[in-house]
């Protein structure tokens, strides 16, 4: 009986090592999208071998800074975030890069991310059938949803109760999303 031996970051199952291989030989930037429970980390980073170099980063808790009072996890704030770090690519003269998965899957929230960087200038390749729908971004569903639900008090106040703390409108989400949308569009960054 042999022993293979594996190296510890694949038996952990934190590395696709054929993908990592195939980022290092492109030699371009690539973009890593995190999203956890509660926040979605992009950053922009450089291939090499002794290290990776991490060139901008951008996350939802920089949304505050913009003003925006939803959600810091969902396809709103996934297309903000992602419209953040294109700015900051443009910023240092940065157009275009590949977005690296590793081993985390392509969701919606990772297709809005990569939408915001393409709305702010950067070349990135990607598949316009795999993006979310520009009404599914903005919150209409969650505008449309309120309205149904206004009828019922006291599930439209639970269901809502953070936006409600936060002192925004259900019904007029999308609009909320567009003022943030172009206040981030309309700032400079270094």
């Amino acid at each position: 009986m042999s022993y293979i031996k594996t190296l510890k970051r694949i038996r952990n199952n934190k590395t696709n090592y054929r993908k990592r291989k195939a980022v290092l030989i492109s030699r371009r930037n690539f973009v890593t999208i995190k999203i956890s429970n509660q926040n979605i980390y992009c950053q922009l980073v450089q291939p090499a071998i002794k290290g990776d170099l991490v060139l901008t980063h951008a996350g939802s808790k920089e949304l505050g800074k913009y003003g925006w009072k939803g959600s810091q996890n969902n396809l709103s704030a996934c297309f903000l975030v992602g419209l953040i770090l294109g700015k900051k690519m443009g910023a240092k003269k940065i157009d275009s890069a590949i977005l690296y998965t590793g081993k985390t899957s392509f969701t919606s929230k990772v297709a809005a991310c990569l939408k915001g960087i393409s709305a702010a200038g950067i070349n990135i390749p990607l598949s316009e059938e795999s993006l979310p729908s520009d009404d599914r971004i903005s919150g209409s569903h969650v505008s449309e949803y309120a309205t149904n639900l206004k009828e019922d008090k006291n599930r439209y106040e639970k269901q809502f109760s953070k936006l409600i703390s936060n002192n925004i409108n259900p019904e007029e989400y999308p609009k909320h999303f567009e003022e943030i949308k172009n206040h981030i569009s309309n700032s400079k960054f270094e």
